[in-house]
């Protein structure tokens, strides 16, 4: 198997992979967040960026799954430039993600 085949398949089970995040995240986040851990463990050792709206859904620090309203607090803000603030409640990381107006 090439490189290019093994990375196009390492994506193809992360995204497999989150889906399986919203199906069984209401019911059991530990197992949730074991898929997540699991995704993030395929990327790193195929060397593939997760993609954004996958990334977006995990704090940079401590790696949990982020649940607008039970494990993080979402905000817009309009210091500097417009962004919306996610707040991870487990270790208290914010994260600014810029709203660019469409052209």
């Amino acid at each position: 198997m090439s490189s290019r085949e093994i990375r196009q398949i390492a994506l193809e089970r992360i995204a497999i992979l989150f889906q399986q995040v919203d199906r069984v995240v209401e019911k059991n986040p530990d197992l949730a967040q074991s898929y997540v851990d699991l995704a993030r463990k395929i990327a790193m050792r195929c060397r593939v960026k997760i993609p954004v709206a996958y990334k977006r859904r995990i704090c940079k620090s401590c790696y949990r799954l982020l649940r607008p309203g039970v494990s993080s607090r979402v905000r817009i803000r309009q210091e500097r430039e417009p962004h919306v603030a996610v707040t991870c409640l487990n270790c208290g990381r914010v994260m600014r993600y810029p709203m660019r107006r469409r052209r």
